[in-house]
């Protein structure tokens, strides 16, 4: 068996160094709170409650800094959407938090723009609670 060649093993490492950059850049930017200055004046009691809210999954929506206010509608199969860029889109059921309360009185989502038109949902709570 012939040995592979110093071109062939250096791209290769190129190739993987690559692919793990981009899943590192992909990362980061799902990781990486946005803040775009909408809650800098909320009392200390609602700003804990955006860092306390948790997915049903347990994994925390993020931070004050990911939370949107809303207005949701009920879908077409029995859940919610909610308007995003001017499209409305399915809330995931597994992305509805219960039991969390909501001390604004308005509907919050916790969303990752991820593409152009791909939003990845990772929270929601009615303005009611659930």
């Amino acid at each position: 068996m012939k040995p592979p060649s110093l071109a062939g093993v250096a791209a290769r490492a190129v190739a993987i160094f690559a692919v793990g950059l981009a899943a590192y850049a992909l990362w980061l930017g799902a990781v990486l709170a946005f803040d775009n200055g909408q809650y800098g004046d909320l009392p200390a009691n609602i700003r804990q409650w955006f860092k306390s809210v948790r997915s049903p999954h347990g994994i925390p929506c993020c931070d004050i800094a990911d939370g949107h206010r809303t207005t949701w509608r009920g879908g077409k199969s029995g859940g919610y959407e909610v308007p995003i860029d001017g499209v409305w889109i399915p809330v995931p059921p597994e992305a509805i938090v219960h039991d969390a309360g909501n001390p604004t009185g308005e509907a919050i989502v916790w969303y990752i723009k991820s593409g152009p038109d791909i939003f990845y949902i990772r929270c929601f709570v009615p303005g009611d609670g659930v």
